[in-house]
């Protein structure tokens, strides 16, 4: 207590903290690409169940890390690290290859030739500088294939239909809509934040027991979320305009 008294306050726990935590949101982004692995495995087996699971769990961490990363400074404290880049190469993982090799292994593609399609729309996508707009929304459909896919496998659609619906949603891609970015999105951000929790939950365990009847319904009840946000995008969104800003 006297030699720190002496020597003055000790300047080096606090950054040692700031570091360890700013890694360690880095490597909860980075295990979102392990079950992006572990989720290509298990569709490998057939195991289609434990792949939507995966899936939903990558989803769940790229809910919450870009918040806790803002929330211990990434930027400032490991500024050598790029948790941007690191998000959208496992963000493209996840929501892109991962998503797609499901839907042609589940029989929701014409053919998996077919899955080049979104595949190439969401590399033109994840590539824009302006991606994300300055007023917190994504510009053009945000490649939620992975949603799509289970989506698709839950209500265990046609070939036909699941190649139809990634074809619109391509086309998406490349339309300048707006579509809200929940943890960064000026309207609404705490009810889309838990809606979206509840969401991931509620989608879970239907992808527990998919042909129980109450995952069934428990899917189809689920929808309002996707419906609420779509909404939301289209009210507070819409058109993208350059240089406007809500408020």
């Amino acid at each position: 207590m006297l030699r720190r008294a002496m020597n003055g306050p000790d300047t080096h726990a606090a950054p040692t903290r700031s570091t360890l935590a700013a890694w360690s949101v880095h490597l909860l982004t980075a295990t979102g690409a392990v079950m992006g692995v572990l989720a290509l495995v298990a569709i490998g087996a057939g195991e289609f169940s434990a792949a939507a699971i995966w899936i939903l769990a990558a989803l769940a961490v790229d809910s919450v890390d870009g918040t806790l990363a803002r929330a211990v400074r990434v930027k400032e404290v490991l500024p050598n690290i790029d948790g941007r880049r690191l998000d959208d190469m496992v963000d493209f993982l996840n929501y892109v290859i991962v998503a797609l090799v499901f839907m042609a292994a589940a029989g929701q593609l014409w053919s998996v030739w077919w899955a080049a399609v979104p595949a190439l729309a969401s590399a033109y996508g994840f590539s824009q500088t302006d991606a994300k707009t300055e007023d917190g929304f994504f510009l053009g459909f945000p490649s939620y294939w992975n949603v799509i896919a289970i989506y698709a496998w839950l209500f265990d659609v046609s070939a036909q239909t699941g190649t139809l619906v990634v074809l619109g949603f391509s086309v998406l891609v490349f339309v300048p809509l707006k579509y809200v970015y929940p943890s960064q999105s000026p309207v609404l951000k705490r009810s889309t934040v838990a809606g979206s929790g509840v969401w991931i939950i509620a989608l879970a365990l239907a992808c527990l027991r998919p042909e129980a009847p109450a995952s069934y319904a428990l899917t189809w009840i689920s929808l309002l979320f996707p419906a609420w946000y779509f909404g939301v995008s289209l009210v507070y969104g819409g058109l993208h305009r350059p240089g406007h800003r809500l408020g």
